[in-house]
């Protein structure tokens, strides 16, 4: 009895903390940005988002280069950037919007 309720604590630990860990994506090499032309603002209002990766199974997809406009007044934008890891390894650190 004591063994089983220690293998079932065991396995409840292991299952949490495999479920509780962050999906996180590291590159070797970065990926090359596409060549973006960026259009006309189309008004004061709209920012800029360059370069921005979305996680694409193992590895990044390119999705920047948009007009948007800040989801409240006074809201700016704070570009994404490459974070770089101890064994030269990269992830892709999300820009996103900050009052």
């Amino acid at each position: 009895m004591k063994k089983t309720l220690v293998k079932l604590l065991f396995s409840g630990i292991v299952l949490f903390s495999v479920s509780s860990a962050s999906a996180q994506i590291y590159v070797d090499v970065r990926p090359v940005a596409p060549i973006i032309v960026r259009t006309p603002q189309p008004s004061p209002a709209h920012v800029w988002i360059d370069e921005e990766w979305e996680p694409n199974g193992s590895a990044y997809r390119y999705g920047g280069g948009r007009w948007e406009t800040p989801p409240h007044y006074g809201y700016t934008y704070r570009q994404g950037y490459w974070k770089r890891h101890d064994r030269g390894h990269e992830e892709w650190v999300h820009g996103g919007w900050r009052k």
